[in-house]
């Protein structure tokens, strides 16, 4: 089941309702190479359905059943009326073949946003030529219209993991579309109110979804402050959502942020969601990353620092910089200072 907005879809303010959480809440199970446990548990796996769901699932299959049955006999009764088609029978025809080319802009506009939205991250994440200018050119008509659902979330979760930053991008704006997140003042009080919620589902989504705000350039200083500031939770769970935010936002004040979370955090998974954020995860541009290079070097070495998260160290230096140098801070440091030194 996808998420409902929690936003209206004509308002773009907040609803009663409050959001159901991403059922994979594992950002992105791939984004780098780092970390304990980088496939996180899912949302669904940490909020309970209320009662209400579980009464729908049981009745869901046989209302599925039942409309299934009443559609078929409605249109075998239009054909037999009307056996050269009609409107009716035109509702039932199939839906336009796939797209194959974002160039096939005839094509796009006769689906519906939906198909359009999860037709063109495909072809994004393809590497299509076209695709990440379409997502751009569309996405503003796709909110209140596209819902997330298992195909969008593998699809996001593709584009995230891309390596051009750009079909990145995409994967975050269709990420909000879906969401029902405008980018907003709006939308953006709403987080910030959910992020502070006693309710854990819904405040770890409001920390990844803040990221997601930052990045496309809403208030972005106040994202990485609120991120920052839930990097002093005391439950682990809530400081390891605020660094994966924190690496969505791609601003050049969180490099330093994950670095002290890496080196500071008492826990494990946090101190290696770090370590991934700063290598390969989240939207920094590859010059961006370059600047941890000398604090990673000297974490590599840091007496204060477990060997586990020395070696994370090692990695992000390896990802960062594709130079495949053994575990050795002296090489590393010979390294270093030969390429600054040319």
């Amino acid at each position: 089941m996808g998420i409902p907005s929690p936003f209206s879809a004509n308002s773009g303010t907040p609803t009663n309702d409050a959001p159901e959480q991403d059922p994979r809440l594992k950002p992105t199970p791939d984004w780098g190479t780092l970390g304990p446990e980088s496939d996180a548990a899912g949302f669904g796996a940490i909020r309970k359905a209320p009662a209400a769901r579980t009464h729908r699932a049981v009745v869901g299959p046989i209302l599925a059943a039942a409309v299934g049955i009443a559609t078929a006999v409605l249109f075998s009764a239009a054909h037999r009326n009307n056996p050269a088609g009609s409107g009716l029978t035109d509702l039932f025809s199939p839906q336009p073949r796939k797209v194959t080319s974002a160039r096939d802009t005839k094509q796009l506009d006769r689906m519906k946003p939906q198909n359009q939205a999860e037709a063109l991250l495909e072809l994004a994440v393809g590497n299509s030529d076209g695709a990440v200018e379409q997502i751009s050119a569309r996405v503003e008509q796709w909110h209140g219209k596209v819902r997330w659902n298992s195909q969008i979330a593998s699809l996001s979760a593709a584009a995230l993991n891309s390596k051009d930053p750009r079909v990145r991008e995409s994967g975050v704006e269709v990420e909000l579309a879906a969401y029902g997140l405008s980018k907003s003042s709006a939308s953006l009080n709403y987080l910030l109110q959910t992020a502070d919620s006693p309710d854990h589902a819904q405040k770890i989504w409001a920390l990844w979804a803040l990221g997601l705000m930052g990045n496309r350039g809403v208030e972005t200083d106040q994202v990485v402050q609120t991120l920052t500031n839930h990097l002093q939770d005391s439950d682990e769970d809530s400081r390891r959502w605020a660094v994966e935010g924190l690496a969505l936002t791609g601003a050049d004040g969180a490099i330093h942020l994950l670095l002290k979370a890496m080196h500071d955090d008492p826990a494990s998974l946090v101190r290696g969601r770090a370590a991934c954020g700063i290598a390969e995860a989240g939207l920094f541009t590859h010059e961006q990353r370059l600047r941890a290079v000398t604090v990673l070097i000297n974490y590599s070495d840091d007496p204060a620092l477990d060997g586990q998260t020395q070696s994370w160290a090692f990695r992000a230096l390896s990802d960062i910089t594709h130079e495949r140098l053994p575990n050795n801070t002296a090489a590393w440091r010979g390294w270093y200072e030969a390429t600054r030194n040319n």
